[in-house]
């Protein structure tokens, strides 16, 4: 990505859509509301949480971009945020997480039981507003994406402690947990505006793209991140023992020695050598190596609407590929 870009920050991306995300905003909060008393509490801590609502922007950046006039794509975004939290009150629980957002997570402050099942109201209720639309097209894309994302769950369950993990495993973790939920809402703006089928499929390969270079940015922001800035604490994915990009890399080029202190820590999910690995994956590249992959993700993304009328959302769009990279939390 371009230089020119570096500055970028995700508040001025988003300004562009101001008015419709104050819109998704009312409406996460309507939707949310239920009768029993805890799904309201844990709701809306997670909602107030904030966190950076990319997916909820790209559907309204797209649609924008296409040059769409309802309001469905206000839902869509709810949607998809409500999916997305979803899997993170999930995935605290299975990662035994105590920190996301730089505050505690659901899990840890009421417990392990409430996040499971508050998550699957939150699914559920996605798909009770999906229904709401009436666009067999729009629930193929979001149940076909939420059947991937649950994959990739099980995917990655199975690849902790194993430190034999490929690039290619790896990359299909990312494109099925991650990317997925990207693609489909970039898809569903460009669907819901009514574009061509081709610009269809040039949204959802910028979002899968997208999504693959945020993934990267946070497997190495887990070593060189700052816990204040990203809201979690540094080392988590070493010690859940999750093979991230940056250790498979070691394990593939690094000493014999390196290697041997890769597979034992993610073996036993070992952050005490926490220090010794840092060192390791910056002196050997594999920092950089799995930041060049992310900027050619974010590259590949920027490449894939290239061909899309100018706009001031379109920008927004290509500054979201440069912000993907270039961002420190």
């Amino acid at each position: 990505m371009s230089d020119a870009h570096k500055h970028v920050n995700q508040n001025t991306i988003v300004e562009t859509i101001a008015a419709d995300m104050d819109a998704v905003n009312t409406v996460i909060r309507q939707k949310l509301h239920s009768d029993v008393i805890l799904i309201n509490q844990i709701a809306e801590y997670i909602i107030s949480a904030g966190g950076k609502r990319i997916r909820p922007v790209l559907i309204l950046l797209v649609a924008n971009a296409h040059a769409y006039r309802g309001t469905a794509h206000h839902e869509l975004a709810a949607v998809v945020e409500f999916i997305h939290t979803a899997t993170l009150l999930h995935d605290d629980v299975v990662d035994e997480s105590s920190m996301r957002r730089g505050r505690q997570t659901a899990n840890a402050l009421f417990g392990n039981a409430a996040s499971v099942l508050v998550g699957d109201f939150l699914h559920s209720r996605s798909f009770q507003l999906m229904v709401a639309l009436d666009n067999m097209r729009v629930m193929q894309i979001l149940s076909d994406a939420t059947n991937v994302i649950a994959e990739g769950e099980v995917l990655q369950l199975l690849n902790m402690h194993d430190p034999d993990v490929t690039q290619e495993s790896y990359l299909t973790v990312i494109r099925s947990k991650t990317a997925k939920l990207f693609e489909a809402s970039a898809q569903l703006g460009a669907l819901i505006a009514g574009a061509s089928e081709a610009d269809i499929e040039a949204a959802a390969e910028y979002g899968r793209s997208l999504g693959t270079a945020f993934q990267l940015i946070d497997d190495v922001l887990d070593y060189a991140g700052d816990a204040a800035e990203i809201g979690k604490n540094v080392g988590d994915d070493l010690r859940e023992g999750k093979p991230t990009l940056p250790l498979i890399y070691l394990m593939e080029n690094g000493t014999p020695e390196q290697r041997e202190l890769v597979r034992s820590c993610i073996e036993q999910g070992d952050e005490q050598h926490f220090d010794a690995i840092l060192a390791a994956v910056t002196s050997s590249g594999a920092l950089d190596y799995t930041r060049q992959q992310a900027e050619i993700a974010a590259q590949r993304a920027a490449d894939a609407i290239a061909g899309w009328p100018d706009s001031v959302y379109k920008q927004s769009m290509l500054q979201l590929c440069s912000f993907a990279v270039a961002r420190n939390h």
